[in-house]
C-alpha cells in the first residue's frame, strides 16, 4: 500500500487549532481528516464516521487488544480517544496526506511511530491571558472549567518543544499561511 504523509497538529483548547485545521483542508485538495474513534455518546447532530466512530468501551477496548490503533489514550476516566489504522489506510488509499487534529500525547506517539513520514505542528496561544479571554469569549465555559483548560494548556505547552513546528496563532490569517506554506514545502 502506497503511504502518504502524516501531517498532525496539537495545540491547547482555544489556541484556533481547529480554525487553523478547517482552512488548510479547505486550501488544499491533497490532504483528508482522519476522523477519530471514541467510547463517548454521540451528541445531538453528530454524525458516526464523520464527527467520530463512536464505538462502545467494549469495542474499543477489544480493538486496541487487536492493535487496530495508531494512536489511542484514555482521556479521562472510562473516555477513550484515538486514531484507528483503517482511517489512515483509507485515505493514503485515496492518494492523500492525512491530517490530524489530536492532542499532544497522540501527536507526539504518530511522530514517534512515523518519523520520517510526519509533520507535527504545535499552535500556539499568544499568552494563557489570551487563551483565557478566547474560552470566555466562547461563552460555552465556566470559571472552573476555563481554570481546569488552562492548567491544561500549561501543561501541553511543556510538550511544544517536541514537536517540528511552533506556531504562534496572534492573527488567524497569517497562521494559516504559514502552516500552509510548512505543509507545502514537507509534502514538497
Amino acid at each position: 500500500m502506497a503511504q502518504g504523509k502524516l501531517i498532525v497538529f496539537s495545540a491547547p483548547s482555544g489556541a484556533g487549532k481547529t480554525s487553523v485545521v478547517k482552512a488548510i483542508l479547505s486550501l488544499r485538495n491533497d490532504l483528508s481528516f482522519s476522523v477519530s474513534a471514541c467510547s463517548r455518546s454521540r451528541r445531538p447532530g453528530e454524525i458516526d464516521g464523520k464527527d467520530y466512530y463512536f464505538l462502545t468501551t467494549e469495542e474499543f477496548r477489544k480493538r486496541i487488544e487487536m492493535s487496530q490503533f495508531l494512536e489511542w489514550e484514555e482521556v479521562y476516566q472510562g473516555s477513550l480517544y484515538g486514531t484507528l489504522l483503517s482511517e489512515v489506510e483509507r485515505i493514503w488509499a485515496a492518494g492523500k496526506h492525512v491530517v490530524f487534529d489530536v492532542d499532544v500525547v497522540g501527536a507526539l506517539n504518530i511522530k514517534k511511530q512515523y518519523p520520517q513520514q510526519t509533520l507535527a505542528v504545535f499552535i500556539a496561544p499568544p499568552s494563557l491571558e489570551t487563551l483565557a479571554e478566547r474560552l470566555r469569549g466562547r461563552g460555552t465555559e465556566t470559571e472552573e472549567s476555563i481554570a481546569k483548560r488552562l492548567g491544561k494548556a500549561e501543561w501541553e505547552m511543556t510538550f511544544s518543544k517536541q514537536f517540528d513546528y511552533i506556531v504562534d496563532n496572534a492573527d488567524l490569517d497569517e497562521t494559516i499561511s504559514q502552516v500552509n506554506q510548512l505543509v507545502t514545502d514537507f509534502i514538497g
